[in-house]
């Protein structure tokens, strides 16, 4: 029997072949032709167009009609045409193969959109050029959005960069140093060439190293979210310094830990300026024992005589009225006063025991997930009208939700500390509050125009029974900046003053905002 097809058979399985050929041809340009995302079109030798599918017409704002023949240069901004960009890339094409960039294009209005462009050489079977193919995209949200992503990173590198008094950089999962602020550089002398990319365990004393305390120091932090602790670290120079450290575990949202956030302050001086005056401290221990006794029965007093006076104006009101009805306008102004001044004394005493609790270590935290934008609005529309009654308007900007893992009513309290402080030495002017977030930080500000805070009482704002302004008539025990600091370190943020005498104060918080953060 012969193999060999019989032609009928072979022109019916060519005409099948051509049949297939041509429907997948079809349906591809078809494929092609609906494709929206893309900017799909053909040039011929010379660029112009030769094709142009509905992604492109989406895109790029042209008709088929209207571009088919014209030259690709015209998708380019002016500048690029007159530097001859357009036929360089063809050039680069025709001789690579393939040309790929993202950059500036222009649509049919002339408005600008940033394109990811890969132009391609179409060769027939023969490799003879017959044409070139051009996908565009449009990647112009994405671009603004990197651009603002870097503003923001940008704006917070140069924050962190530019504090002087902390040393604050990243460690990578093993404990690499992966950035270097100039605190840092201040702080240990090291330039950040120096020491990016080496183990952080080169600041420890050698006996703490061979104890492997910085291995101890990060599997704490690791397990409970962050580790603290003062103790002796050494700068380059190979000197010692009591450093306060402040390690925090950070995790991505899907658990995963990234790295650490550190903080280093030098205590030297406050330590050496504690072990002088140890001997002085106990000589007056009496002194300070009395002050304190005197602004402290200043400061209850001052509630409690119009307290007394409201009551004894209520009784006196009752014993007048036996039968008849009380004027109840009078009992209820009466009654809100003694209100107000109970809540002073409580808020008095309740400072005072928050120094009880920080003194002996008994400061806990009950962290949840919290709103700091809304918490911040909730605390100044509450002390609205004690603003409006000294003469302050207080203006909130937090436009959007920044979410962390903190002690609500302890950051409520931190938040009332700093807006009354503001309110009481700025009294008349302007109050700014200010919430946003920066590469995983909360960032509260809190300023006002105020008298400020002279230079020299600037480091002690935030000792206890520390008063600002010492004058009287300011009254305060001098402990809410104090209370303030430990609740923000507590959380493993830091808080900063700025401030010109004269011209006002600007307290700023920086929260890790900490949302897979272990409960403390």
């Amino acid at each position: 029997m012969d193999d060999r097809l019989a032609p009928g058979v072979l022109d019916g399985g060519i005409t099948y072949a051509n049949n297939l050929a041509n429907d997948a041809n079809a349906q591809l340009r078809l494929l092609i032709d609906n494709v929206r995302d893309y900017a799909l079109l053909t040039l011929d030798l010379d660029g112009r167009v030769a094709s142009w599918n509905a992604g492109a017409e989406r895109i790029k704002g042209y008709k088929a009609e209207e571009i088919l023949g014209q030259h690709f240069s015209r998708f380019y901004p002016a500048e690029d045409v007159a530097l001859g960009k357009p036929q360089l890339e063809l050039e680069i094409v025709t001789r690579e193969g393939r040309f790929e960039e993202e950059g500036w294009r222009l649509r049919k209005d002339g408005s600008r959109f940033w394109a990811n462009v890969v132009i391609t050489a179409l060769r027939d079977d023969q490799g003879v050029l017959r044409g070139f193919g051009k996908v565009t995209r449009d990647f112009t949200e994405r671009k603004l959005t990197q651009e603002r992503l870097l503003q923001s990173e940008e704006r917070f590198r140069l924050l962190v960069e530019s504090i002087q008094d902390y040393a604050i950089y990243m460690l990578d999962p093993e404990g690499r140093v992966s950035t270097w602020n100039a605190g840092a550089e201040r702080i240990k002398n090291y330039r950040a060439e120096e020491v990016l990319g080496q183990h952080f365990s080169r600041f420890y004393p050698p006996e703490e190293v061979a104890r492997g305390k910085p291995q101890r120091a990060l599997r704490v932090a690791a397990e409970e979210g962050r580790f603290e602790e003062e103790a002796w670290r050494i700068r380059k120079d190979g000197t010692r310094f009591w450093a306060s450290v402040v390690i925090t575990a950070l995790y991505d949202p899907q658990g995963t830990l990234r790295g650490f956030a550190k903080v280093t302050r030098d205590f030297t001086q406050r330590k050496q300026t504690q072990e002088r005056r140890e001997l002085e401290m106990l000589r007056d221990a009496v002194l300070a024992r009395d002050e304190f006794l005197s602004v402290a029965s200043h400061e209850l007093k001052t509630p409690l005589t119009p307290l007394q006076l409201k009551l004894t104006s209520l009784l006196r009101t009752v014993e007048a009225h036996p039968e008849s009805s009380l004027p109840v306008a009078r009992l209820a102004r009466d009654l809100d006063v003694a209100r107000r001044q109970v809540r002073k004394l409580a808020d008095l005493i309740e400072d005072l025991l928050d120094v009880s609790r920080i003194s002996m270590g008994q400061l806990r935290l009950d962290r949840t997930p919290t709103d700091l934008a809304t918490l911040a609005r909730e605390v100044v529309v509450r002390y609205t009208p004690q603003a409006l009654q000294v003469g302050s308007t207080v203006e909130v900007e937090a436009p959007d939700p920044i979410p962390g893992n903190w002690d609500q009513t302890r950051l409520e309290q931190v938040l009332t500390n700093l807006l009354t402080n503001a309110l009481k030495y700025g009294a008349g002017k302007p109050i700014r509050v200010h919430v946003r977030s920066e590469a995983g930080l909360a960032l509260l500000t809190v300023q006002d125009e105020g008298i400020g805070i002279a230079p020299e009482q600037q480091p002690r704002v935030f000792d206890r029974f520390v008063r600002a302004v010492s004058e009287r008539n300011y009254g305060g025990l001098g402990l809410g900046l104090f209370i303030t600091q430990q609740i923000v370190e507590a959380h493993g943020g830091i808080v900063q003053v700025r401030s010109t005498l004269g011209q006002g104060s600007s307290f700023t918080v920086l929260l890790p905002q900490g949302l897979d953060a272990k409960p403390d």
